[in-house]
């Protein structure tokens, strides 16, 4: 177990790659910092892994089923794993996070406070959502100096790699398909674009601290940007239009610019006030107590095997 005699020390060590350990004796502000930003990250995953599993039984065909079959396992899977690796930094159990998260008093992100209409928009998030949280997750393994997140984040981006892919390959099923196909995906992209672009987080700070520490490793900005220089090309190669009438591209750069962004959405989201939030944890909530039996029942479990031995 390691331990600093000050802030500045643990900083220093922080500076030259120093990877802490869950055993280390942290500054609190750590400890803290690094909690919520991955219990958001824990909940924002099974909250996308549910908005899947309401569209197995509506995906088109058996191979698309499947496909959204495996990527919710994926989804809970990684919320799970992120939640053990959130509980070993003392703060709360996992059983108080999901309690925290269903009674609307811990966050999650705000593509995930939005109503999915149509099969597309399962498209939209496959393609559009998984690739800004692959950015993010990047950004985090490049650098992250805490050990325990850095390890669970190859697997994590292992696997959203594969969901950006499929989502990819069902978006080029739309463009090439019939009028009605593409302009379906369109109606998505409409409805999706600006959530994506807020899920990057407004500006930040002059001192944030997630950087400072190296929790992560870019800025917000630096992030959306990278985001659009890629995926504004793909969407107009594939016949879209980017819903936003101020894009343009830097005659000096030729960089793409996106127009000036409303954060008021956003904030709703963070206030769990967005325009599904309140549907989504309910659901979220009802899934959980249906399945108290099945805890219950383990615990049981757990005790007579306990006391046998």
């Amino acid at each position: 177990m390691r331990s600093w005699s000050s802030l500045d020390e643990f900083e220093a060590f922080i500076a030259a790659d120093g990877i802490v350990e869950p055993v280390d004796d942290m500054p609190h502000q750590y400890r803290t910092e690094l909690f919520r930003f991955i219990e958001m990250h824990a909940n924002s995953e099974l909250m996308g892994g549910l908005t899947e599993r309401d569209y197995i039984p509506r995906a088109p065909g058996l191979v698309r089923k499947l496909g959204t079959l495996a990527k919710t396992q994926d989804e809970i899977g990684h919320a799970h794993l992120l939640y053990m690796v959130a509980a070993d930094l003392g703060i709360k159990t996992r059983d108080e996070m999901l309690e925290d998260l269903y009674e609307g008093r811990s966050k999650f992100h705000n593509v995930f406070h939005y109503r999915v209409h149509t099969w597309a928009d399962q498209v939209a998030i496959a393609y559009l959502v998984d690739a800004a949280a692959l950015t993010t997750q990047q950004a985090v393994f490049k650098d992250c100096s805490y050990g325990p997140y850095r390890r669970i984040l190859k697997r994590v981006i292992a696997e959203e790699g594969f969901h950006m892919r499929q989502g990819e390959e069902m978006l080029l099923r739309l463009a090439d398909g019939t009028r009605a196909q593409h302009d379906l995906f369109q109606e998505a992209l409409d409805r999706w674009w600006w959530p994506v672009m807020h899920f990057f987080g407004p500006p930040s700070k002059e001192n944030d601290l997630l950087l400072r520490w190296r929790i992560k490793s870019a800025t917000n900005e630096a992030l959306r940007d990278r985001y659009v220089q890629k995926f504004v090309p793909q969407l107009h190669a594939y016949g879209f239009v980017v819903p936003d009438p101020d894009l343009h591209q830097d005659p000096a750069t030729g960089k793409w610019v996106i127009g000036e962004i409303d954060w008021d959405p956003l904030r709703d989201t963070q206030a769990n006030v967005g325009p599904d939030s309140a549907r989504r944890i309910a659901t979220a909530r009802r899934g959980w107590d249906e399945a108290s039996w099945v805890r219950d029942a383990l615990e049981a479990s757990a005790a007579t095997a306990q006391g046998a031995g």
